[in-house]
């Protein structure tokens, strides 16, 4: 059974360019996590500023074997530069789902 994380971060839009660099720098971090099926960042394309982070996990043992490891720890770090980088002052909330319904979309 596939379940879903989302960690849906508030953005202030002038962060926006700089969080998405970020996620982009770090994208396969987590790729060859056991359990782990894919990710998504969504930014928003209308007023809000709440981006989410979609992730999928064969099941929320594997989701919190990764939260749990040093692993996690690394994706979460920024790359190493000469300097740390500007904090953003961003918040999150994490949601928890698990697919109910799917479709991919292939018809014969």
């Amino acid at each position: 059974m596939t379940v879903i994380k989302i960690n849906a971060i508030t953005v202030p839009n002038e962060h926006g360019e700089e969080v998405a660099k970020r996620f982009a720098a770090r994208v396969n971090a987590v790729d060859d996590a056991p359990g782990f099926e894919g990710f998504e960042l969504l930014r928003p394309d209308d007023e809000r500023n709440q981006w989410l982070v979609v992730t999928r996990w064969a099941d929320d043992a594997s989701f919190d074997a990764w939260r749990n490891s040093d692993q996690a720890v690394h994706a979460h770090q920024s790359p190493q530069e000469e300097k740390p980088p500007k904090h953003l002052g961003l918040s999150a909330e994490l949601w928890h789902y698990i697919v109910e319904v799917s479709s991919t979309g292939n018809s014969g």
